[in-house]
């Protein structure tokens, strides 16, 4: 923000992680014989049976189901938790099919149409800047 303090809203876990991805995920990849990986926009939500598991969880899966108790998309997930955006999206798959987390994938058409990335832009330009200027627009 303008004074210095930070934006509003939750705060990262933490630092980055040191371990390698492919440790965290065993060495599996986002596409899979099961089909391609989950869009990026792809929103994610805790179920009440992944929040009474927390304590069972490894520590990714705990970190992701606990930041899930409000949808959000997988990018701001790995943003906000600072993992890779394919560990996140093997990790969340393996919490759906553990019932842990439900997913939500948008319709392909809705997020291809103009007027709704027109939409988009337009009310990303509304937010002012960190000095409050708005964006310039076309």
């Amino acid at each position: 923000m303008a004074d210095g303090t930070p934006p509003p809203g939750p705060d990262p876990v933490g630092p980055a992680p040191a371990v390698r991805p492919f440790l965290v995920t065993a060495g599996r990849v986002a596409d899979s014989a099961s089909g391609p990986a989950m869009p990026v926009e792809t929103q994610v939500v805790a179920t009440a049976a992944g929040l009474a598991v927390l304590d069972r969880l490894s520590f990714e899966q705990h970190d992701i189901v606990a930041a899930c108790r409000l949808p959000q998309s997988l990018a701001e997930l790995a943003a906000r938790l600072r993992l890779h955006l394919n560990v996140v999206r093997v990790l969340a798959e393996d919490l759906r099919e553990a019932g842990q987390l439900t997913v939500h994938v948008p319709d392909f058409e809705a997020t291809h149409d103009s007027s709704v990335l027109r939409r988009v832009i337009d009310g990303l330009r509304a937010i002012p800047d960190s000095r409050g200027v708005l964006r310039d627009t076309d």
